[in-house]
């Protein structure tokens, strides 16, 4: 079992940054993946972008190269920074686990003004 809890959101202009952070409730050093998620209002859940174990990451299309994951093994924590901010990205954001199965935090909603 892996318990997320996401935090960071908020509402912000365009242009803005929003760094958000998920706190997992073990040690997040043996856990395969972790992963943002995004749902946006009428949208299907997306990935957003994910990093593994061993630290490779990938990115969803829409927000390479303005969008960063990263983890910090010792604080158990994976963050998303997130720079260049549009419309567009306004969802609810949600944080993800592969270990030995799925875990879904609650979400965090972002909002992003024009």
């Amino acid at each position: 079992q892996v318990q997320l809890v996401e935090s960071g959101g908020g509402l912000v202009q365009a242009g803005e940054s929003l760094r958000l952070s998920c706190a997992a409730s073990r040690s997040i050093f043996s856990i395969a993946v972790m992963s943002w998620y995004r749902q946006a209002p009428g949208k299907q859940r997306e990935l957003v972008a994910g990093i593994t174990k061993g630290g490779s990451t990938n990115y969803a299309d829409s927000v390479k190269g303005r969008f960063t994951i990263s983890k910090d093994n010792a604080k158990n924590t994976v963050y998303l920074q997130m720079n260049s901010l549009a419309p567009e990205d306004t969802a609810v954001y949600y944080c993800n686990a592969y270990y030995f199965g799925q875990f879904w935090g609650k979400g965090t909603l972002v909002t992003v003004s024009s």
